[in-house]
């Protein structure tokens, strides 16, 4: 294989749909050596290698200009075929069924469960902002250079609740335990930032990119932690 040919097999590609801090998502996958495009085009999208979903902003908005812009059913193709899927902060959220920012949501459905505010004492601060320790809950290839306790950038005030337990790798504390990451087969999603969390969240960008999409290997990192 060509330089060239090898380059292209292992692009991945950023969803662009105008709520995303996308071009900070692609620095830092090329700090860690990778190569990474923004795209808003749903072929580009279904016919990706690797796809990260990154996004700020609010659940219903998003949702909306995911439809407005025909991503919906290529983002849940590529996933639905196991191909190495990464979600960040608002696309964690946007995986589940529903939201509840601003009213209720239909989300993409890839996931059961439902997306709410943190209800917290007044001592508790929203949105959850900065660096907080994460706990791992289940083993993932994404997380095999992550130490345990590793400290990570969050900026958010919903989290999700995922119907299956099983699927959570990370968990933080803020008030009360919430889910900081999912894992299922090839789909990885954050709710903190890796590419705002220096060398941990490097390591993760890092683990992604050299990811290669055997689903055995991810099947094979995914046995569920002691909590």
């Amino acid at each position: 294989m060509t330089d060239f040919r090898r380059q292209t097999a292992n692009m991945i590609t950023i969803v662009d749909y105008q709520m995303g801090n996308l071009r900070s998502v692609q620095k830092g996958i090329e700090r860690v050596g990778g190569q990474a495009k923004i795209s808003s085009d749903p072929q580009e999208i279904a016919s990706a290698e690797k796809l990260i979903l990154p996004g700020v902003g609010a659940f219903g908005d998003a949702m909306a200009e995911i439809r407005r812009r025909d991503l919906a059913a290529p983002i849940i193709d590529f996933i639905n075929s196991d191909r190495p899927f990464l979600g960040i902060c608002l696309g964690l959220q946007l995986l589940f069924d529903r939201g509840y920012e601003h009213g209720e949501h239909q989300g993409l459905g890839v996931l059961a469960g439902d997306v709410v505010r943190f209800d917290l004492p007044s001592t508790y601060k929203v949105p959850h902002m900065g660096w907080n320790t994460v706990t791992k809950r289940a083993a993932a290839p994404i997380l095999a250079d992550t130490p345990e306790n590793s400290h990570f950038y969050f900026v958010h005030s919903y989290y999700v609740r995922p119907a299956d337990p099983a699927i959570i790798a990370l968990e933080c504390d803020y008030g009360g335990e919430f889910c900081a990451m999912v894992r299922k087969n090839n789909l990885f999603a954050t709710q903190f930032h890796p590419e705002k969390s220096q060398t941990n969240g490097l390591n993760v960008l890092k683990a992604f990119h050299h990811m290669n999409g055997n689903r055995e290997d991810s099947q094979s990192n995914a046995e569920p932690a002691t909590k």
